[in-house]
């Protein structure tokens, strides 16, 4: 069987457990038939058995059995298909995937988002990436001259439909988009990053790319209208919590560097956002939008 079924296999079998919760194995095996997974061949135990190791392996999902209940099978610990790991971007750009090669006849129906910009490069740095090996890049910031320089790779971080890469140059960390390369090689240099060093940790404390020495603050916004259920679906931060709510506004509050990154997502929801404190960043963000004004 081609690889990319066998994916698509794995994938439904996740998202059948996280829309019906709990199923038996006889329960499994009718939806596995009547949606036509395996064309129509029923599910075997050891198929089941095989995917189930596999699953485990490639996305971290551990899809358990529960004797006291009918020997149902469920998803034993759902929180890491809820944070933004690589485990579950795979899974969604799978299911999507799966999804799309299935309605192809739709494809006038269907818009989509452009692809993130610097792809062609991806292939490259990964492999640098695994095998701690520097690239050599030429790379051209907007708006000024191009220049070459040898880096280590240590991750990549997808934003706003570009492609970044956390590096370190020799004497501190810098980002680079990709979109922004003129052209990368692999180098002959290997690298070992710090075994203490966590390209989680080190973007923990922003929104976005931009890593500067914008000091930590305590950043409390209120969302009126419709904001709020954007902010809850799809939270700006790990450290967003909800301090109030009413009928016509709700109060979000995040601990984080307000970068520029972080201000232009809230000015991105228009009035929909208002920032109550600190008040030197309700005054920063008062003067951007008067700047801004100034331009109509």
């Amino acid at each position: 069987m081609k690889p990319a079924l066998i994916f698509q296999q794995y994938v439904w079998l996740i998202n059948a457990f996280r829309r019906h919760r709990r199923l038996s194995l006889d329960e499994l095996g009718e939806r596995w038939v009547r949606e036509g997974v395996a064309d129509g061949n029923p599910l075997a135990r050891s198929t089941f058995n095989r995917h189930r190791d596999a699953i485990l392996d490639m996305f971290g999902v551990i899809i358990d059995c529960d004797a006291k209940d009918g020997y149902r099978y469920y998803i034993a610990n759902p929180e890491v298909l809820l944070d933004d790991s690589l485990e579950r971007w795979m899974l969604s750009t799978m299911t999507v995937g799966g999804v799309l090669s299935d309605s192809v006849s739709l494809k006038d129906r269907i818009i989509l988002e452009n692809v993130p910009a610097g792809e062609e490069f991806l292939q490259t740095i990964i492999h640098a990436i695994k095998a701690a090996r520097k690239i050599r890049m030429e790379y051209c910031r907007f708006g000024a001259d191009s220049y070459v320089k040898t880096v280590a790779p240590y991750a990549l971080k997808l934003f706003h439909q570009r492609w970044y890469m956390l590096s370190f140059t020799g004497s501190h960390y810098a980002t680079y988009a990709l979109d922004r390369m003129l052209s990368v090689s692999l180098t002959d240099e290997g690298f070992q990053m710090p075994a203490d060093f966590s390209p989680q940790d080190y973007f923990a404390e922003y929104f976005g790319v931009l890593t500067d020495d914008t000091p930590m603050a305590h950043v409390v916004v209120r969302a009126h209208n419709w904001t709020p259920d954007y902010l809850r679906t799809l939270p700006l931060h790990q450290s967003q919590r909800e301090l109030a709510s009413t009928e016509h506004y709700t109060d979000f509050s995040f601990d984080l560097r307000p970068t520029p990154d972080f201000l232009g997502q809230l000015l991105s929801h228009a009035d929909g956002i208002e920032v109550l404190a600190p008040q030197e960043l309700r005054e920063k963000m008062r003067k951007m939008i008067a700047d801004n004004l100034k331009r109509y």
